[in-house]
């Protein structure tokens, strides 16, 4: 008994340590497009927080399927995609609303105006990460839920 609740706590802190894996490689996108996005096309925050975060759900539902959560993969990949999309849906909403009420604030605090969105983004990453990993490990990716062994 006591080998198995050793097992199963190795299995999900190697599936975390994989998950922050994934969510560094999305969040490097992410913040990349971000910045391409402002910078370059000089895009209002919003539209391009919106692109810049899609694209990292994109890659993160992709390596999480195939690798952090490979056990889950008997589950109609169109379906988990939905779940793994609603999840990132309410991850978004919550990223934008920290972004935009945090960019002023710290634009304002670092005395560099058109940057606060930065340091917002550090912020709501870190926010948005603790909801992404706990809701796609009980909904999205819990094997339980989709016929197969944990």
């Amino acid at each position: 008994m006591a080998d198995t609740v050793f097992a199963t706590k190795q299995l999900e802190i190697t599936r975390l340590l994989r998950f922050m894996t994934v969510g560094l490689v999305g969040t490097l996108l992410d913040f990349t497009v971000l910045m391409s996005l402002k910078e370059l096309l000089l895009m209002p925050t919003l539209l391009a927080n919106t692109l810049s975060f899609s694209a990292g759900v994109v890659n993160n539902f992709t390596w999480n399927r195939l690798w952090t959560f490979a056990d889950a993969r008997s589950a109609n990949v169109f379906k988990q995609f939905m779940q793994f999309t609603a999840v990132s849906i309410i991850g978004l909403l919550l990223n934008n609303l920290i972004v935009i009420a945090l960019e002023t604030p710290f634009a304002v605090l670092l005395g560099a105006e058109g940057y606060g969105y930065l340091p917002a983004k550090v912020v709501a990453t870190g926010i948005v990460f603790m909801w992404n990993f706990t809701a796609n490990r009980r909904l999205t990716f819990n094997p339980s839920l989709h016929g197969s062994a944990a």
